[in-house]
């Protein structure tokens, strides 16, 4: 599983990244997408294989990272977004 770490606000302390795994499917392998946080003590939270749609996983990241989302609600979140 690979990590690509996006662009925090400024002053946020939490660090944000995309996860990027790959799932099969009916015989063929794709890209599955999730999202990480980690605070700023080291906590972290991280919600595997929501979506194979890249459009979709930005929108989500876009989200977690404009409102500042934290480890401790990052997966209620992702519940609500689906």
């Amino acid at each position: 599983m690979r990590e690509l770490l996006l662009e925090s606000p400024e002053d946020c302390g939490y660090r944000y990244a995309i996860l990027v795994d790959e799932m099969a499917v009916g015989g063929l392998c794709c890209e599955s997408y999730g999202i990480k946080v980690t605070g700023p003590d080291g906590d972290s939270q991280a919600v595997p294989n929501i979506t194979v749609s890249v459009g979709r996983i930005d929108e989500l990241a876009e989200l977690v990272r404009r409102n500042q989302v934290s480890p401790v609600t990052l997966r209620d979140v992702v519940e609500d977004w689906l």
